[in-house]
């Protein structure tokens, strides 16, 4: 048995409606990666995580800098835990209405010109696929796990705060839910 953790980004120097389309963290932000650093760090030796791995974008692998950092590993690049690709048509200010009406929805009813189930499903392998990781990832990609190991069609399970951790059992490949991380009320929705 071993321990995958999943970890959402600290919070950003701009949401998906500002300029930047790939923002990194702001003080408060980086604050948070060194805190939840410290709580991953303060697991025992048996439960803390060994390797770590991040979506392609640098609020989670500026999240990811400090754990790594501490425990003299290198971030490994997962775009499979990366955020939910929105449609190739839309507009960049088109995300957030688009967004928020996938959020309210099931996963089959999410419109785009994307399988949003098999990506559900790739996000759900790619986080089976590391034991004892440490993934820093996003609020989607840490709902489309939740929610295909609870075999629900419903998008939004669970709102985690910044640099919310959750912990999940891997056995035989498998994973199983141990304990949510801090719930919070998001920009997101």
């Amino acid at each position: 048995m071993s321990r995958v953790y999943l970890i959402r980004h600290a919070r950003p120097s701009s949401t998906w409606g500002g300029d930047d389309d790939d923002p990194g963290l702001d003080a408060v932000g980086q604050g948070q990666a060194e805190a939840a650093a410290k709580t991953l760090l303060a697991l025992p030796p048996g439960l803390r995580p060994t390797r770590v791995v991040s979506s392609p974008l640098r609020r989670c692998r500026e999240t990811a800098a400090p754990y790594a950092a501490a425990i003299g590993a290198e971030v490994e690049i997962e775009p499979n835990v990366g955020e939910i690709p929105s449609p190739a048509a839309l507009a960049p200010d088109e995300r957030g209405p688009w967004l928020r009406a996938a959020f309210g929805g099931a996963w089959a009813d999410i419109q785009g010109d994307l399988d949003y189930d098999a990506w559900r499903a790739r996000v759900l392998a790619a986080a089976a696929a590391r034991p004892d990781t440490a993934v820093f990832s996003h609020f989607v990609a840490i709902n489309a796990v939740l929610t295909s190991l609870a075999g629900e069609a419903q998008v939004i399970q669970f709102r985690p705060d910044h640099c919310s951790i959750s912990s999940f059992e891997l056995t035989n490949g498998a994973l199983k839910l141990v304990e949510r991380g801090a719930e919070a009320a998001t920009q997101v929705l």
